[in-house]
């Protein structure tokens, strides 16, 4: 296998890529994590009422949650600022960003599903009339 641009230079084995994939999978773990990042995909800095709002189903104990474990992963950042009432903000770190185009490479892998699954049906259907004659 090769090299991933930016790693020290060794080479990937079948194991070490599915345990680096198993790794990466493991910090976008939690039911709301991925709707946390594209809610501030594209640069967008949103204070936690903004994100509480657009995520309306996620418990205000659950944003949290999952605001701090972005944050301790390095995919989001979050500054407290001074004042009354307090007023805090997200955004994704720079690797956070980083994470959009290979989230929207899994959309469009997801979205083939349909596609494959339509095929499938279609081959099944074909085979089942051909064993009916």
């Amino acid at each position: 296998m090769s090299n991933i641009p930016g790693s020290k230079g060794q080479p990937l084995t079948r194991a070490s890529a599915a345990q680096g994939v198993e790794n990466a999978l493991k910090v976008l773990e939690g039911r709301w994590k991925l709707a946390i990042l594209f809610q501030l995909f594209d640069g967008k800095v949103l204070r936690f009422s903004d994100l509480e709002r657009a995520i309306s189903t996620i418990s205000q104990k659950m944003l949290i949650q999952q605001l701090r474990q972005l944050e301790a992963d390095g995919i989001v950042w979050r500054i407290v600022h001074q004042q009354v009432p307090p007023k805090v903000e997200y955004g994704l770190t720079e690797w956070g960003q980083a994470l959009c185009p290979a989230l929207d490479a899994l959309l469009k892998w997801a979205a083939l599903r349909g596609r494959f699954d339509s095929a499938a049906k279609r081959s099944r259907s074909a085979g089942a009339a051909s064993q009916a004659r």
